[in-house]
C-alpha cells in the first residue's frame, strides 16, 4: 500500500464518521460532526502539497525537490477559521437549548413525535 493510498482512506473514513455524526438528531454530535468534516479538509487540501519526506519547505541553493509551502499555510488558516466557527456553532446549540429547553436539531423532544 502506498502512502496517498493510506491517506485517502483516512480523509474517507473521517468524512464518513462526520457526515453520521451530522445526521443525528441531537446538537453536540452534530458539532463533532462539523468538526471531524472540518479536519477531514484539512488533511485533504495538506496532502494535495504532496506527501514529501526530506525536502526543505523553501528553495534553498542545491535543492532539487521541495515541499509546496501553500498549502501549509492554507490549512495553517483553516484551522483558526475552523476553532472560530466550532465556538460560534457551539454557542449557537447552547443558546437554542437555552431558549428550547431541548438539545435537538428539530427543537422537539422525542416525545413529541409520538401520539
Amino acid at each position: 500500500m502506498t502512502m496517498e493510498f493510506l491517506v485517502a482512506t483516512g480523509i474517507g473514513w473521517v468524512v464518513a464518521v462526520g457526515i453520521y455524526l451530522l445526521l443525528r438528531a441531537r446538537t453536540f454530535p452534530v458539532v463533532l460532526g462539523l468538526t471531524l468534516i472540518g479536519y477531514a479538509v484539512n488533511v485533504f487540501i495538506f496532502s494535495m502539497g504532496r506527501l514529501w519526506a526530506g525536502a526543505p519547505p523553501i528553495l534553498s541553493a542545491g535543492a532539487a525537490e521541495f515541499a509546496d509551502p501553500l498549502p501549509q499555510a492554507l490549512v495553517l488558516t483553516a484551522i483558526v477559521i475552523g476553532f472560530a466557527t466550532t465556538g460560534f456553532v457551539i454557542e449557537l446549540a447552547l443558546r437554542s437549548r437555552h431558549e428550547n429547553g431541548s438539545d435537538h436539531v428539530d427543537g422537539k423532544p422525542d416525545d413529541a413525535d409520538k401520539p
